[in-house]
């Protein structure tokens, strides 16, 4: 495939639709309506990806605040069909997160499950400075294998230290 041209776009009310199909054609799991209601808010925390005006990925974020108060942000999708994979887009989508992170400047972490056997999600995180920090045991309901890792990402160390 030649390059295209690779732009980020917004999720509205109006390609919601386009979205939720991405994702059931990209994830073995299946998103609920209070899913989609939600991305409807969270603004630049969801993109849709176009290809040459096709769109072909997706990413969709929310902000977490653990028990300790870190805010973290939550990588809930971010997926690319197939033939497009290994484009660029996927290393697009997470730059505008970080990007999103670092204008927030208040974001002291970002996680995401990836199921055990994904091994492309798996190298590509890891290649973008993401570590696997724990292993939740069926945390997949209705897929094999049940088990996820939670890959993460430090922005900023307890000590407020920027580490990248």
């Amino acid at each position: 495939m030649t390059k295209g041209r690779i732009e980020l776009g917004e999720v509205t009310q109006h390609n919601i639709k386009q979205l939720k199909k991405l994702n059931q054609v990209v994830f073995p799991v299946s998103y609920n309506d209070k899913f989609y209601k939600d991305v409807l808010d969270v603004g630049e925390l969801a993109k849709l990806a176009y290809y040459n005006d096709i769109v072909v990925g997706a990413v969709c974020c929310r902000i977490d605040t653990s028990e300790e108060g870190y805010r973290r942000l939550y990588i809930m999708t971010l997926g690319c069909l197939a033939p497009y994979r290994r484009l660029g887009i996927g290393t697009i989508m997470l730059k505008h997160v970080l990007e999103y992170c670092a204008q927030d400047g208040n974001i002291d972490s970002l996680f995401l499950h990836v199921q055990i056997n994904n091994d492309s999600a798996l190298d590509f995180y890891k290649s973008n400075g993401f570590k696997v920090v724990e292993t939740k045991e069926h945390y997949y309901k209705r897929i094999e294998p049940a088990d996820a890792f939670v890959l993460q990402k430090t922005l900023r160390r307890k000590d407020n230290v920027t580490s990248r």
